[in-house]
């Protein structure tokens, strides 16, 4: 089992970030997420939790927490950037073309996979990103 991460807030602190109350809220409900919120989507969830919260806040927060790499922007061809936590555990992205789900999975066999073609052209595999996009099967 692999040790809990500090939190998005107190990795924010750590950068010497100045965390307002809105930024704490945004980290929070980012922190929280399971899913790959979009800005619209987190500032729902982040002004019902404070309605003083405005969609330019959220928005100039999350791009201060990804240029600070706190945040990963994801972007799967839909026209939204969505976000996730940039240290959350390794995992790639199965998106269904017709719903817009993004389901996440990891498989041995790509990881060993992608290793093995990096070291057969010479490289040592540092990170990836792997996106499938399908539509499911009729069955």
């Amino acid at each position: 089992m692999s040790a809990k991460r500090p939190s998005i807030t107190a990795r924010s602190e750590a950068m010497g970030l100045r965390m307002t109350q809105p930024r704490r809220v945004i980290a929070e409900v980012l922190q929280d997420s399971d899913d790959h919120p979009d800005v619209e989507e987190l500032y729902n969830r982040a002004s019902a939790v404070d309605a003083g919260i405005s969609i330019a806040t959220v928005y100039r927060t999350v791009k201060l927490f990804e240029e600070a790499g706190i945040l990963d922007k994801l972007e799967f061809g839909d026209g939204r950037a969505r976000y996730e936590d940039a240290e959350r555990e390794h995992h790639d992205h199965l998106i269904d073309m017709n719903s817009g789900e993004v389901i996440e999975f990891v498989d041995e066999e790509i990881e060993a996979l992608q290793e093995k073609i990096a070291q057969k052209l010479g490289y040592e595999l540092r990170g990836h990103r792997l996106e499938l996009y399908g539509v499911p099967k009729k069955r």
